[in-house]
């Protein structure tokens, strides 16, 4: 488990790594990050998600019950992280990293780490739980930015975003190819599959570019209590929805797996379009990718034991 693990997150992690040389080193001209940023987020982004969802095979899987699942723990631990807004001492544009910190997952990491401990059946686990996290998630965040980002919407605004927004969009899309039935015609599949396969190296470039270890003794309280919430009190709500569920077996083991990723370079670009803490979405990105390490190994072993699996 733990090798499976390494072998998954090796990549993100020297992927960080060079965007922070490339920046610092000057190779590329400043104005590169902001435009990389926003093709990340339009175009690449949406096409990984429109792609993961419409291309999979569901069948024979509990998706309903698996779906249930992820989305009621995700909403759950969304309205007790806005009750305990209080307690967290931040600033509104730093809360709403601490809210994708504790909801936002890794895809690229589920998806390798799902198909390395069940193989073909671990991937179509994983879009289940694409199409059912990631929609939510991206919903929730931006009536959490919003709410409480430095660039204010009004209802309209709001609206707007929910409607607009591409992640959001290329999720539902993908979602109606499948229950439609429809294919993604083969004169197109490849590449959208090149540009979604896109989207992760570009985004955890940037970043890695986005890290300002200047501010990083600030960042101890909000990484820490967005680990706490994503690496503990998810999988365990996510276990306590499942039980009432009846969800089990391998469907389970990935669901708490997904609740337990560390969170996604998409989180951090939402941030730099949404009015939320970029530099500390980095950071708390960075963190959490180092912190899965030990943690998902950590939380997959506690599930098995306390389900007895």
């Amino acid at each position: 488990m733990i090798n499976t693990v390494i072998l998954a997150l090796l990549p993100i992690l020297l992927l960080i790594s060079l965007g922070v040389y490339l920046r610092y080193s000057a190779f590329l001209a400043e104005a590169f990050w902001p435009q990389a940023e926003r093709l990340g987020y339009f175009i690449l982004l949406p096409a990984l998600f429109f792609h993961g969802l419409s291309m999979a095979d569901l069948t024979e899987l509990p998706v309903a019950s698996l779906a249930l699942t992820l989305i009621l723990s995700t909403v759950i631990v969304s309205i007790a992280l806005l009750a305990l807004r209080p307690a967290f001492s931040v600033e509104g544009a730093a809360f709403t990293s601490i809210f994708q910190g504790s909801v936002r997952f890794n895809n690229y990491v589920g998806v390798s780490l799902a198909a390395s401990i069940l193989g073909a059946q671990g991937i179509a686990l994983a879009a289940i739980c694409n199409a059912a996290i990631v929609p939510t998630v991206n919903i929730l965040c931006v009536l959490v930015f919003a709410r409480y980002g430095t660039a204010r919407l009004s209802a309209r605004g709001i609206l707007r975003q929910l409607v607009l927004n591409p992640l959001v969009m290329s999720c539902f899309a993908g979602i109606a190819f499948q229950v439609l039935g429809v294919r993604v015609p083969s004169s197109i599949e490849p590449a959208l599959r090149t540009l979604g396969a896109a989207s992760m190296p570009l985004g955890l470039i940037c970043v890695g570019a986005a890290l300002n270890f200047k501010t990083a003794r600030h960042w101890t309280k909000p990484i820490l209590s967005s680990s706490v919430t994503k690496f503990m009190i998810m999988p365990l709500a996510t276990v306590a929805v499942a039980t009432i569920i009846g969800l089990n077996g391998p469907a389970l083991t990935i669901a708490v797996m997904f609740q337990a990723l560390p969170t996604a370079s998409s989180a951090y670009l939402m941030a730099r379009q949404l009015g939320g803490d970029a530099p500390l979405m980095a950071g708390i990105t960075a963190a959490q990718t180092i912190i899965a390490f030990a943690m998902i190994p950590i939380v997959l072993t506690g599930a098995a034991i306390v389900l007895n699996q």
